[in-house]
C-alpha cells in the first residue's frame, strides 16, 4: 500500500476496490461484488455502469470484466519506463542463451513488481506475469533490491508487509534476512533457493545507479534440477552481472 492520503476520496477508493475485485474473481456480477465488498447492490451497479460507460469494464453474459482500456494504460506505463526499454534486449539475450525464465523487477510501495519477463525455450511456467506484485524478502530479485536500500527503509517495508512464509524455505526472521542482505552486498548476487515457489531456484543481481541505489534487479529462474551449483553460483551470476553492467551504463550515459 502506498503512503496514506490525508483526506482520501472514498469514491475513488471504492472504484479501485471494485476493479481489484473484478480482477481477483476474473469477472463478477453485481451481487457477487456487493457481497465481497459489503456494499449495497445499487451502489455497486452505479459504479460498474459508470466504468462501463468510460470503457474500463465490459459486460458479458451477466458478468462484468475489466476492459482492454487497462491494457492501453499498462502499455503506456511500461513503455515510458526507461529501465524497461533499456533492459529488455539484455533479458532477451540471456533467455536465448540460458533457455530459462529471465525477469526484471522494480520496487514500488514496498513490494516487487515484475516489469518484464522473457521466456527461454525451456522456461518453466510459473504463476506470475508482468505487473504481478511479490514480497521482497523471499525472492532473489527482492533481496537484491533490499540489500542496497537504507536500513530504515528496509525496516519500514518489513513493518508494513511482514515476512510471511511462502514455502518452508522462506526467511521469516528479520535478523537472518539482514545477515543475508549483508552477504548480498559483499558478493553482489542474491539467491532464492525455493523460498517463494517449491522446486524453483533463482539467481539475481541488482541494477544500481551511480550512487549505488537500486533501480531494479535482474534474475534467471529455473527448476532445481537444472540450477546446480556451478551454474547457479558461477555461470549465471557472471552472465547477469555483465548484463546489469550494460544496463547501468546505458541508463547513465544515454
Amino acid at each position: 500500500m502506498g503512503e496514506k492520503a490525508n483526506n482520501p476520496v472514498k469514491s475513488i477508493v471504492t472504484t479501485f476496490n471494485i476493479v481489484q475485485a473484478l480482477r481477483r474473481q476474473d469477472g463478477a456480477g453485481v451481487t457477487e461484488l456487493a457481497t465481497e465488498l459489503d456494499l449495497p447492490k445499487s451502489s455497486v451497479y452505479n459504479y460498474l455502469s459508470t466504468l462501463e460507460q468510460e470503457e474500463y469494464v465490459v459486460k458479458r453474459d451477466g458478468k462484468y470484466h475489466l476492459g482492454l482500456r487497462f491494457l492501453d494504460l499498462g502499455r503506456y506505463v511500461r513503455e515510458r519506463d526507461e529501465l524497461y526499454e533499456t533492459a529488455r534486449p539484455e533479458l532477451e539475450s540471456i533467455a536465448a542463451e540460458t533457455d530459462e525464465l529471465v525477469n526484471l523487477l522494480v520496487e514500488e510501495h514496498g513490494q516487487g513488481v515484475y516489469v518484464c519477463r522473457v521466456r527461454g525455450d525451456q522456461a518453466v511456467n510459473v504463476a506470475a506475469s508482468t505487473g504481478h506484485r511479490v514480497s521482497l524478502h523471499n525472492t532473489g530479485l527482492g533481496k537484491a533490491i533490499l540489500a542496497y536500500l537504507p536500513e530504515d527503509r528496509v525496516d519500514e517495508i518489513l513493518d508494513e508487509h511482514g515476512m510471511e512464509a511462502a514455502t518452508p524455505h522462506s526467511i521469516t526472521d528479520r535478523e537472518e534476512l539482514k545477515r543475508e542482505l549483508d552477504r548480498i552486498r559483499e558478493e553482489g548476487v542474491a539467491y532464492d533457493r525455493e523460498e517463494r515457489i517449491d522446486g524453483l531456484c533463482c539467481v539475481a543481481v541488482p541494477i544500481l545507479d551511480p550512487d549505488d541505489r537500486p533501480i531494479g534487479s535482474l534474475s534467471v529462474a529455473g527448476p532445481t534440477s537444472r540450477m546446480k551449483r556451478d551454474r547457479l553460483e558461477t555461470e549465471l551470476p557472471e552472465l547477469l552481472a555483465s548484463a546489469a553492467n550494460v544496463i547501468e551504463l546505458n541508463l547513465t550515459y544515454s
